[in-house]
C-alpha cells in the first residue's frame, strides 16, 4: 500500500514537474509585451509630418505601455532600406514599422520591389490621415477651380501645376488632376515642399498640390489661396474650402495616410494589444489637439482594413501610372 503510495506520489510530482516545464515554455513574454524598448522605424527623415505623427504616438504609447516606444528614421529611395530592416526583424514586437501611402506609390512606381508588402507586412493598424489640397497664389486670377480647369481648356499645356518628387503621392496625384479633369497641364515636380511654394508665389507654377501641412501656414497669413481638398467631404481644416468633387470632379480623391505595421509571424497577442493601445491613444483629447495643428486626422482601424486600403491604393495608383504613361523604375 505504502510503494503504491509513494509511486503515484512520484507519478504526480513527475507530471507536475513537466506541467510546470510546458508552462514555463509557453510564450510568457507575449502577455508580457513590452518589456523592453521598441523600434518604430520610419522610412524618411525627421521633421515631416509621418514622423510628427509617429512621435506623438510614440510618445504616449511609452506611457501607456511601460516601455520607451522609440523613433529611428531610415530615408530611402521608395522606402527600401526601411521595410527590409522590418521584414527582417525577428516577429516579437520589438521592432515595427511606419506605413504610409508612399508604400503604395512604391508598388506603383517600381517594376519590382526587393520585399511584397502584401505577404511580407503584418498589418497593425492605421494612425492618421490627410488630404491634398489644390492651391494658387492669392494673386491668381483663378477664383474657383472651375478657372483653372476653364484656362487649362482654353490654353493647353499653358499651365503648370507643381508637385514633390516624380513617382510621390503628390505627383500621381497631379496627374491623376491632370486625367480626371482632361485637361493638358505641365506637372513640375520639384525636390519638396518649400520650393513648390516659392515656385508658386513667383508664378513658375500656377497651381500646386500638396498636403495642407505644406501651405497651412501660407494660407493663414494670407499669401495662397485654396481652391479645392482632394477630399471626399468638406476638411475640419478648412470647413470653406469646398471639395474638388463639389466642383464638379465627381470621385476625385488624393489622400495621404500613416500607419504600423509589424514583421510577418508577429504573434496576434501584441498585434492587439499594440493595435487597442493606438486605439486608446488616438482618443485622446491632447494627441487630437497635436495631431489638428499638423492638419491630421487621427483614425485607427484594425490590421485588415489597413491592408485592404493598401491595396486599394497601389490599384488606384498603378492605373494612374499607366494612364500618364509613366515609366516604372
Amino acid at each position: 500500500m505504502a510503494k503504491r503510495f509513494f509511486d503515484g506520489a512520484r507519478r504526480g510530482f513527475v507530471l507536475a514537474g513537466a506541467a510546470a516545464v510546458v508552462l514555463a515554455a509557453m510564450p510568457q513574454a507575449q502577455a508580457a509585451w513590452p518589456e523592453k524598448p521598441v523600434r518604430i522605424i520610419l522610412p524618411f527623415g525627421a521633421g515631416g509630418v509621418g514622423d510628427a505623427t509617429a512621435r506623438i504616438v510614440a510618445d504616449k504609447l511609452s506611457d501607456k505601455l511601460g516601455q520607451r516606444f522609440q523613433i529611428e528614421n531610415m530615408p530611402g529611395p521608395g522606402g527600401i532600406s526601411a521595410a527590409r530592416a522590418v521584414t527582417t526583424a525577428q516577429p516579437d514586437g520589438y521592432t515595427l514599422g511606419l506605413l504610409s501611402n508612399g508604400t503604395a506609390a512604391a508598388m506603383a512606381t517600381f517594376k519590382k520591389l526587393p520585399f511584397d508588402p502584401l505577404t511580407e507586412f503584418q498589418m497593425v493598424s492605421t494612425m492618421g490621415q490627410f488630404d491634398a489640397v489644390l492651391a494658387v497664389s492669392a494673386k491668381s486670377e483663378y477664383k474657383t477651380l472651375g478657372d483653372l480647369i476653364k484656362a487649362a481648356k482654353a490654353n493647353p499645356g499653358k499651365i503648370n501645376v507643381g508637385t514633390i518628387t516624380a513617382g510621390s503621392t503628390q505627383n500621381l496625384g497631379g496627374e491623376y488632376f491632370k486625367s480626371a479633369a482632361d485637361i493638358d497641364v505641365v506637372i513640375v515636380p520639384y525636390k519638396n515642399s518649400p520650393d513648390i511654394v516659392v515656385g508658386l508665389l513667383r508664378n513658375d507654377v500656377q497651381m500646386m498640390l500638396d498636403f495642407p501641412p505644406a501651405v497651412k501656414g501660407q494660407v493663414d497669413s494670407g499669401d495662397i489661396r485654396l481652391l479645392a481638398t482632394a477630399a471626399e467631404k468638406r476638411s475640419q481644416i478648412f470647413p470653406n474650402v469646398p471639395t474638388a468633387a463639389e466642383q464638379g470632379m465627381k470621385g476625385f480623391r488624393v489622400y495621404s495616410w500613416n500607419g504600423i505595421f509589424a514583421p510577418k509571424g508577429t504573434p496576434k497577442e501584441i498585434v492587439d494589444k499594440l493595435n487597442g493601445a493606438i486605439r486608446e491613444v488616438l482618443a485622446m483629447k491632447d494627441v487630437q489637439e497635436q495631431l489638428a495643428k499638423l492638419s491630421i486626422e487621427g483614425v485607427p482601424s484594425t490590421p485588415e482594413e489597413l491592408m485592404q486600403r493598401l491595396k486599394d491604393d497601389a490599384a488606384n495608383l498603378n492605373m494612374v501610372v499607366d494612364k500618364a504613361g509613366i515609366v516604372r523604375k
